[in-house]
């Protein structure tokens, strides 16, 4: 990506399932910025991956599991999750998150 400036009207959801859909924002190789909309009761299902991640809590209500521990986050609260961590989150509230990535991810482009 060359651009410096994104207009989020501009940019277009991807529909993952179950509820999810996500939109890629800003990102070069090192850093990529997300925002990904949850329905009531859709699930981030576990997993892992070798990127730092940091989750923030636009709107909504979500239970997440990292690492083995459980926490409620509600709007304005955030989360790290190192590389390797398991992790995932359920929808208790229709919300959405951003999420930043380190490095990018570009098994999402």
């Amino acid at each position: 990506m060359d651009a410096i400036f994104l207009h989020d009207q501009e940019q277009p959801w991807t529909d993952i399932g179950d509820g999810v859909k996500r939109k890629i924002l800003v990102f070069n190789n090192e850093l990529m910025l997300m925002k990904v909309h949850f329905k009531k009761g859709a699930v981030g299902a576990l997993h892992q991956h070798p990127h730092t991640q940091i989750s923030y809590v636009n709107a909504g209500k979500f239970k997440y599991h990292i690492n083995g521990t459980d926490r409620v986050l509600t709007a304005g609260d955030s989360c790290i999750i190192y590389p390797g961590l398991l992790h995932g989150c359920e929808c208790l509230e229709e919300g959405e998150l951003m999420d930043s990535f380190t490095p990018c991810r570009e098994d999402f482009l």
